[in-house]
């Protein structure tokens, strides 16, 4: 038996949209089939300093996936080619992934999530249906973009944690290779270089947002 594609009005979409910012700023993201990458592995014996840098650096990975929920579905809402969003699917269900395994390490270390992930989402819902508005290779080129910042964060922040909290080290890891493949994707999809002056001023905003998650 042959299934027909669901169609959705515009009016579908956008309640869709509305469903989706609900679940990533209360926490109830609909996750992908894949395990949590710290599940079968041993808390660690850690200091209060380690625990405490260990929350403070999640929080910051959880709100990055936050920002990346409100990008994808601020795309979502004005990207003018179906297969862009089709192609772009795939990687926004693995944010909502790192969205949950993000949570779940921030409740081990006795920690919680930003208390400015609201507007850290819609911030960035405006600026995804903006890139999108521009163009899906201006769209794809901006995914790529961030992907790669995100990256580097990643890199600091391994750096930074205690090699003993292998839990935490397990969740940046996956992520750090999810990133990557979804920038990758973004470029095959038909992303275009970002101007020089745009990349600094994402990696501006970036700074401002690191800086204070980190203490609210």
């Amino acid at each position: 038996m042959v299934m027909n594609k669901r169609h959705y009005t515009p009016l579908d979409n956008l309640l869709l949209q509305v469903d989706t910012g609900l679940r990533t700023l209360l926490g109830r993201p609909v996750i992908t089939e894949r395990p949590n990458p710290a599940d079968d592995i041993e808390e660690a014996d850690l200091s209060e300093a380690e625990k405490d840098l260990a929350g403070r650096l999640m929080r910051i990975n959880h709100s990055g996936e936050v920002a990346a929920q409100g990008l994808y579905q601020g795309q979502a809402l004005t990207a003018k080619l179906p297969e862009v969003r089709d192609k772009m699917q795939r990687a926004a269900q693995e944010e909502n992934d790192h969205l949950d395994w993000c949570e779940k390490r921030l409740k081990e270390l006795g920690t919680h999530t930003s208390y400015l992930n609201p507007l850290w989402y819609f911030g960035s819902v405006a600026i995804g249906a903006s890139a999108g508005l521009a163009g899906d290779k201006w769209s794809l080129g901006f995914v790529a973009e961030t992907e790669h910042q995100v990256v580097r964060h990643l890199d600091s922040h391994l750096a930074q944690i205690s090699e003993k909290d292998k839990k935490s080290r397990a969740i940046l890891e996956q992520m750090k290779e999810d990133e990557g493949h979804h920038a990758t994707v973004a470029l095959q999809a038909g992303g275009a270089e970002l101007p020089a002056p745009i990349k600094k001023f994402m990696s501006l905003t970036s700074k401002i947002m690191t800086k204070s998650v980190y203490r609210v």
